[in-house]
């Protein structure tokens, strides 16, 4: 019988390069035919392996979901960015490669970082989420979150609609 183990941990250096490339795979999948192709490249190029170990070191909040070895996927979290906002707490990505998508594992890492949060002292959070991208949209309705602010986001020449979704304590 083996047994993989399922973890929720906070990063660390050594874990960068597959942080990095959990991302990669991640926002490749999530974003093709939304975010024009070279602007897509230009930020995925921008999040390798020394960009996460600095945000590491800087002690950004960085939650990783780990399946037995591997990254299953991460989020990355603090005080909330929008002062127009009055949310204290804000998610700022949360994204889990493709093949453990639909599997139960991006609630566990949003309850992780919701917990993190109210410890932190942040009871309540927002999360923002292009409004195309619709299993981002329907995951975050899923958890209860409520709509209440629009945006949009320049992605090169195109302009993208956000919506953020929001939870009180």
């Amino acid at each position: 019988m083996s047994t993989v183990v399922i973890d929720i941990r906070r990063a660390r250096s050594d874990d960068a390069p597959a942080l990095a490339d959990a991302h990669d795979e991640a926002w490749r999948t999530a974003y093709r035919g939304l975010i024009p192709g070279t602007e897509l490249e230009k930020l995925v190029a921008r999040r390798g392996p020394a960009w996460w170990d600095a945000a590491i070191r800087r002690g950004s909040r960085i939650a990783l979901l780990t399946f037995g070895d591997a990254i299953a996927g991460y989020a990355n979290y603090g005080r909330n960015r929008a002062k127009s906002l009055p949310y204290g707490g804000e998610i700022y990505e949360l994204y889990l490669r493709p093949e453990y998508q639909g599997l139960g594992f991006g609630r566990r890492l949003f309850v992780a970082a919701k917990r993190d949060l109210v410890q932190m002292g942040q009871p309540s959070l927002v999360v923002w989420a292009l409004t195309d991208n619709e299993a981002a949209v329907g995951f975050y309705r899923a958890l209860g979150g409520r709509a209440v602010a629009r945006s949009t986001e320049r992605f090169g020449d195109k302009v993208l609609d956000k919506v953020a979704f929001s939870w009180a304590r």
